[in-house]
């Protein structure tokens, strides 16, 4: 597996900039005035800036609106079925099945991905009863309108050196069998993800839950088992480097000043792999969303994240391969059928 191959032009270096001082400043913002749910407001800005090279109005209005649709979900499913996740999984499975539409479609790609994500992780905590509901949606809402004005703001402060060239646009287009095989198979995924999670009570898993769903967002079977070894090639090399600054700070890791320049650092360097890479998600994306979870999530003044940065590299190599025998077995069933079959029909 050939890794980190693309040469980084004079865009991409400021590109890894706004990742880093994006991801940076939300986090600061987030603890600094003790806001729940950190890992929304240092990973949604990771996820915003890694994948959009430069931020605009398409991209900002489907992270709004993302966050806006999935907090009224949220909010109706939670508040009314919170209790009985048997009564949930049916129409969970329906809001799945649309956001990994609106994702096969390629135009609504971004609304899908965070949908999914946000939406995956909302509805798990949303069924633990000491768990307000309201304040778990407006922190993930604060989170996304935060990250959009400091990608507008990053962007601002580190603009480009030249114009990007458009990308371009996919020949033809995905046949609609296709489409129907990458949304059932990311539904079915998701679905069965949020089950197990709430089957067996894993509240401290946030990681592993998020990473079953980064493994479906190539949309077939071929790019979920090559991501999924980036997937935890990343999530090695994130914890790594947060054991390390666990190490390195000792008994000041509870000083928010010095954790920001490590954060800082961190997130520079897996943004350069993520985009040597040029791939989209892979090992520097993974590293990228490990770090934004261990620092989000799990830091505190009074927590030592040693134990929590061990137990997320066991969890996400189980999930990823429990992940990966489900999508293969879902993925063989779909194509038994010319309706759902990935390939020619």
């Amino acid at each position: 597996m050939r890794l980190w191959h693309h040469p980084l032009s004079d865009n991409d270096v400021r590109q890894c900039a706004r990742i880093a001082t994006g991801a940076t400043l939300g986090f600061a913002v987030c603890k600094f005035f003790g806001f729940s749910f950190g890992v929304f407001f240092t990973v949604t800005p990771m996820l915003l800036l890694g994948l959009v090279p430069v931020i605009n109005g398409r991209a900002a209005r489907q992270l709004l609106a993302s966050a806006v649709i999935s907090g009224i979900e949220v909010g109706l499913l939670g508040g009314l079925f919170g209790a009985h996740p048997g009564l949930m999984t049916p129409l969970v499975f329906l809001l799945f099945t649309y956001k990994f539409a609106c994702m096969s479609k390629g135009r609504f790609f971004l609304f899908g991905a965070n949908s999914v994500l946000s939406l995956s992780i909302m509805l798990h905590f949303a069924s633990y009863p000491d768990l307000p509901i309201n304040t778990l949606i407006f922190g993930n809402l604060g989170a996304n309108v935060l990250s959009v004005a400091v990608a507008y703001l990053v962007t601002w402060l580190i603009p480009d050196v030249t114009p990007r060239q458009p990308p371009a646009a996919p020949a033809g287009g995905k046949q609609s069998h296709r489409m129907r095989h990458e949304a059932l198979m990311g539904a079915t995924l998701a679905t069965v993800s949020f089950f197990i999670f709430q089957l067996f009570d894993l509240r401290d898993s946030i990681s592993a839950q998020a990473t079953t769903v980064l493994l479906l967002f190539p949309m077939h079977w071929n790019g979920s088992l090559s991501y999924a070894r980036k997937r935890a090639i990343g999530t090695v090399l994130g914890v790594a480097y947060g054991i390390g600054c666990q190490v390195i700070l000792y008994d000041w890791f509870n000083v928010l000043i010095l954790v920001i320049p490590l954060l800082w650092i961190g997130t520079m360097l897996f943004a350069k792999a993520h985009l040597k890479e040029a791939g989209g998600s892979g090992v520097g994306f993974g590293a990228m969303a490990t770090l934004g979870i261990l620092f989000g999530q799990y830091l505190s003044p009074n927590q030592d994240f040693m134990y929590d940065a061990l137990y997320r590299v066991s969890s996400n190599l189980v999930a990823i391969v429990l992940t990966l025998m489900l999508c293969f077995m879902v993925h063989k069933l779909l194509n038994c059928f010319s309706a759902t079959r990935f390939g020619a029909a």
